[in-house]
């Protein structure tokens, strides 16, 4: 199964609170925080509403 490498690009700081909910969701806290998720449609709603704070890529 293919996974997705998440890392944390922009700060946090006043965003909403939901969108600091969902980074911390996927276990990303501080700028540089990195995570491997699994590619499902769980994990790609999260990035989706947070992408903007994100870089992904594709890792098999």
């Amino acid at each position: 199964m293919a996974s997705l490498n998440i890392k944390l690009v922009k700060s946090l700081n006043g965003r909403l609170e939901k969108h600091i909910a969902t980074a911390n969701s996927l276990g990303l806290q501080k700028i540089g925080d990195t995570t491997v998720q699994p590619d499902n449609a769980q994990t790609r709603g999260k990035i989706a509403k947070i992408g903007y704070l994100l870089r992904v890529e594709e890792t098999k």
